[in-house]
């Protein structure tokens, strides 16, 4: 008995496909940076600048001042601000994302800026209104941020109380008056009929 040799099939020098280079994978977090306490809070990308602001609002502690916005800086750019609705993104290397507060916004030069309050900005007509202003309104809420009255007046005064007891005093008189009509109805009726 011979041994009998097949053919092996030997592979054909088939070219391989040219391996793609793979990118380092993108962070699925993007890192905001606390003005007011210095830490660092991750929040996933796409995240509304809003919640994510009422977010590190609420995990201040102590006498810290609450954040207004965040902004993109960038060393020699001009800072991107997110407004409430905006989703939280990474621009890239040499970009970082922090917080604003309102003590940022009225301090040094920010004083030389105003805020038109008039559509008829352009016009001349209509006021405007300096960023110290804005910054002494705003001192008791955050506009926009849920969560950041800090301050709030006493609500009960002595005209409050005065009218409470008015109030009280008018619904028993009104209380008396329907009472004694109902009280003097049936005589009132045989009164109308003997007429």
């Amino acid at each position: 008995m011979a041994k009998q040799s097949s053919p092996s099939p030997s592979p054909s020098p088939s070219p391989s496909p040219p391996r793609r280079q793979t990118l380092p994978p993108t962070p699925q977090y993007v890192e905001v940076n606390c003005a007011s306490s210095g830490m660092k809070r991750r929040f996933a990308v796409g995240t509304d600048a809003g919640f994510a602001v009422a977010l590190v609002n609420r995990k201040l502690k102590g006498k810290v001042v609450p954040a207004s916005h965040i902004e993109a800086v960038k060393d020699g750019e001009e800072p991107i601000a997110f407004g409430p609705t905006s989703f939280l993104s990474d621009f890239g290397d040499g970009w970082k994302l922090q917080t604003v507060t309102l003590t940022d916004l009225s301090s040094g030069k920010s004083e030389e800026w105003t805020i038109s309050t008039d559509e008829n900005a352009g016009t001349g007509a209509g006021g405007s209104v300096s960023i110290g202003e804005i910054y002494e309104e705003a001192t008791v809420r955050v506009a926009g941020v849920p969560g950041t009255a800090r301050s709030v007046s006493n609500p009960i005064t002595f005209v409050y109380i005065v009218k409470i007891m008015f109030a009280f005093i008018l619904i028993f008189v009104l209380g008396a008056i329907f009472t004694l009509f109902l009280d003097n109805l049936p005589a009132f009726i045989l009164f109308l009929k003997s007429i």
